[in-house]
């Protein structure tokens, strides 16, 4: 069974009013009304204002080709594992810091994300989790990496293509890293935050 994810841009204030144990749920029920259709298959599902079903203070974006899945996130950071030290150093770095603010696990982290006190946050099984303060860094980051993508092309061609695979192509790879570039530049527009859901 395989796991999904949904992004959604948030307004951290109005989340901040709701009480942290109804967060999570509220989250879901705001990202996945009952009335939603799933359309579009890519791109922004709604902005606010939203539809009556849809709360104004979030918004979902889908992911082009996903199906909602997490799996082309995984793979795209393990295609990411197998070009990141055969690219220039600047790109390599801005590179990190986005994909590390979104789904990547950099190697050596530590990925336990247990409060001082032992006990999981209240965000600790979500996919990503952005504060709008966190945003800023991956807009700018993902600005390093856009003007450079084509250097990214020969390495993953060589190194990381497998057509026919989840994220098997060089641009397959691109196009999900500008669905993650849109949600973010979004994010950063409305001064929101960023929380994928593992729906």
């Amino acid at each position: 069974m395989g796991v999904d994810i949904t992004a959604v841009i948030v307004d951290w204030a109005a989340l901040e009013n709701i009480p942290v144990p109804e967060r999570k749920r509220a989250l879901i029920e705001a990202a996945d009304p009952d009335d939603y259709d799933g359309s579009p298959e890519d791109g922004w599902a709604w902005l606010p204002p939203a539809p009556d079903s849809c709360p104004s203070w979030c918004a979902r974006y889908e992911f082009g080709g996903t199906l909602g899945s997490f799996k082309p996130h995984f793979w795209a950071g393990e295609q990411w594992e197998a070009v990141r030290g055969r690219v220039p150093d600047d790109l390599r770095t801005a590179l990190d810091t986005f994909l590390a603010g979104l789904f990547w696990t950099p190697p050596g982290s530590d990925s336990d994300t247990q409060d001082e006190d032992g006990t999981e946050p209240w965000y600790g099984a979500l996919w990503v989790h952005c504060t709008p303060s966190d945003i800023p860094a991956l807009a700018q980051a993902w600005s390093a990496v856009e003007t450079q993508l084509e250097a990214l092309r020969e390495p993953f061609d060589t190194h990381a293509a497998d057509p026919g695979k989840w994220i098997g192509t060089f641009e397959e790879f691109t196009m999900l890293l500008h669905g993650w570039a849109e949600v973010v530049e979004e994010a950063r527009r409305r001064k929101w935050g960023l929380i994928g859901l593992p729906i």
